[in-house]
């Protein structure tokens, strides 16, 4: 076939992993015969009958309580296990209009195999940490149906150093992604504590959040003193550790999360990716990913070039520092899940050997490794991920009212976090996208990529 040829034919095979006819809100659906997942209270009750009316869940009881409307697609259970949808709390969406600078593969397939791949692995909600030019676009292709994909909740442009030369600028900054309608606000290294004071006295006035980076000159405990929500990545914990002797540091730990806690903020540790980043990981492993299959193979040849610069060509590249950096990550986390400060699932994808959707189950061994149980673990995906959102949506169990977001289990999550890979299928604000669809549009998408 000419190479022009095979590439339209691949062209149309991603559009249509992207978009589903067949996922329409017209009529009720009804789970029955599901086992519901209750990552509130921890229990597993079974015989449930869950009904959804448009995106929201609008019934959930008992088989011999709950009717079944007449036009209802009824999806039966057959036992599994029902729970609500997962959340990426620090993911990326590429942009729709790509600065001139990026490489070819980001156009509009990239941006709707990227959304696509979030739903695949189970994730109904998406907290973009990086806008860009007409993202905001998104939201709505995406709650009319028109592209699959995850509920957005979109960060704009970010406050970096290159961004942001002044407080006023910051302050004008701050002001027009207001105006905009972005969610929130992304902080990045480099803001000095003037820049960074102006943005954030103007979010507070203006009630917009913000979160991300800690800028290394602001510091962790003045982020936390000017109400920054997120704090991403614990790197302004393991920075605020360095200020002092190793032999103090367990005591400054504790001390610097009981500041987090009393703060009200929350953290997305992100432990995976930045493992590595900072040169600690697994490479050889990572190479061998099988979720890999699904991004172009550009993005792949980067990540192995990436490794080989770090490990060979980086002459700051220390194995010893890089260890010790992630058994204190460890820690870090560790001493916030024992002090109750609250956690949030993500991983920052798509990013070195993370794919979108996929990276949650890279990230989960580590949570589960700093001592979190399996429910805590998943309620960081869900309730407590609505309760962050709560000004904005009511999700993340399954309740009436609460909106459809759900994934059909085949074994028991509490059980067993590697059962969340393991699904029947994924519904979206009311939208069902069966496990035979799922597979059938990643295969097409492994083709384009092959």
């Amino acid at each position: 076939m000419p190479r022009l040829l095979l590439s339209i034919v691949f062209s149309l095979i991603l559009f249509s992993a992207c978009t589903d006819s067949n996922a329409q809100l017209d009529g009720p659906k009804a789970f029955t015969n599901v086992q519901v997942v209750d990552v509130e209270t921890g229990d597993i009750i079974p015989g449930q009958t869950v009904i959804i009316s448009g995106d929201r869940i609008h019934a959930t009881g008992p088989v011999s309580e709950i009717s079944i409307p007449e036009n209802a697609e009824v999806i039966d259970g057959g036992g599994r296990y029902l729970m609500p949808g997962l959340a990426e709390m620090h993911g990326h969406v590429p942009p729709t209009i790509p600065p001139a600078n990026f490489p070819d593969y980001y156009n509009e397939d990239y941006v709707t195999s990227t959304l696509f791949l979030y739903v695949a692995a189970g994730i109904t909600t998406v907290r973009g940490m990086l806008g860009y030019e007409d993202q905001l676009s998104l939201k709505e292709k995406v709650n009319s149906g028109e592209w699959i994909g995850p509920n957005l909740y979109l960060a704009g442009p970010s406050f970096n150093g290159n961004s942001v030369s002044s407080p006023e600028q910051a302050e004008e900054k701050v002001s027009n992604q207001f105006e905009e309608g972005w969610d929130l606000l992304k902080v990045h290294p480099g803001l000095t504590p003037e820049e960074y004071d102006a943005m954030a006295n103007t979010a507070n006035e203006l009630g917009i959040r913000f979160g991300g980076h800690v800028p290394a000159d602001v510091g962790i405990v003045h982020a936390l003193e000017m109400g920054q929500e997120t704090m991403d990545h614990i790197d302004g914990y393991f920075l605020y550790l360095q200020q002092f002797p190793q032999d103090e540091w367990d005591p400054k730990m504790k001390e610097v999360v009981a500041m987090t806690k009393e703060a009200g903020a929350w953290i997305v540790p992100t432990q995976a990716l930045w493992e590595t980043i900072i040169g600690a990981g697994d490479y050889e492993a990572m190479a061998d990913y099988e979720e890999l299959k699904y991004i172009p193979e550009a993005v792949r040849t980067n990540y192995i070039n990436w490794v080989e610069n770090t490990l060979t060509t980086n002459a700051n590249y220390n194995a010893d520092n890089a260890e010790l950096e992630a058994e204190w990550r460890q820690k870090i986390l560790s001493e916030m899940y024992e002090q109750d400060v609250k956690i949030l699932m993500g991983t920052d994808a798509p990013q070195l050997f993370s794919v979108p959707g996929f990276s949650i189950h890279r990230e989960l061994p580590y949570m589960s490794d700093a001592g979190m149980s399996n429910l805590d673990i998943i309620r960081s995906g869900t309730d407590a991920v609505g309760a962050y959102f709560s000004n904005e949506d009511t999700f993340g169990l399954i309740k009436e009212g609460h909106r459809a977001d759900l994934i059909l289990l085949e074994g028991n999550p509490l059980e067993d976090l590697g059962n969340l890979k393991d699904h029947s299928g994924v519904m979206v604000q009311g939208r069902w996208y069966s496990r035979d669809m799922i597979d059938e549009k990643l295969a097409e998408l492994e083709e384009r990529y092959r």
